[in-house]
């Protein structure tokens, strides 16, 4: 199974305006679901384990990072900048707010602004540069 019959099944699924999609083939098995605004949601496949965000526990008495989380919005792979010779969107101790892009996030080869959707400090970024990043997963933490 590679990943450009993936991205294929990815492009009928959207094609066909479906919302979830399963395919079986032996040992393999892949299910895609997407929102109603078109943004595949995840995929998860049998043969193939998928890279999942690490929970981190707390030990008694201690206590969360403080702030919020900017999210991915699709599966992708995360850019901090719009080329490698550009300056990053934003950087650790960087201001912002609602409209401000934050990265890009690849996905079948379109080129995503993602939006901070929130305003604050940029506290943390939890991804590197060119990593392959899941739905729902942090990104950003925002003081």
């Amino acid at each position: 199974m590679n990943l450009e019959y993936i991205d294929e099944l990815i492009e009928k699924m959207e094609n066909a305006a479906l919302t979830e999609l399963s395919y079986k083939d032996g040992d393999v098995d892949i299910k895609l679901k997407r929102d109603p605004g078109n943004t595949v949601q995840s995929v998860q496949t049998a043969h193939t384990p998928m890279q999942q965000p690490v929970a981190q526990h707390t030990e008694t008495g201690a206590q969360e990072p403080e702030g919020k989380v900017i999210k991915a919005p699709m599966v992708g792979t995360f850019y901090k900048a719009s080329s490698p010779e550009a300056d990053a969107y934003v950087r650790v101790g960087d201001t912002v707010d609602n409209a401000t892009v934050v990265c890009i996030l690849e996905a079948m080869k379109l080129f995503n602004e993602i939006q901070a959707e929130t305003s604050g400090e940029i506290t943390e970024i939890l991804v590197e540069d060119g990593e392959m990043v899941e739905y729902d997963q942090p990104l950003f933490r925002v003081r």
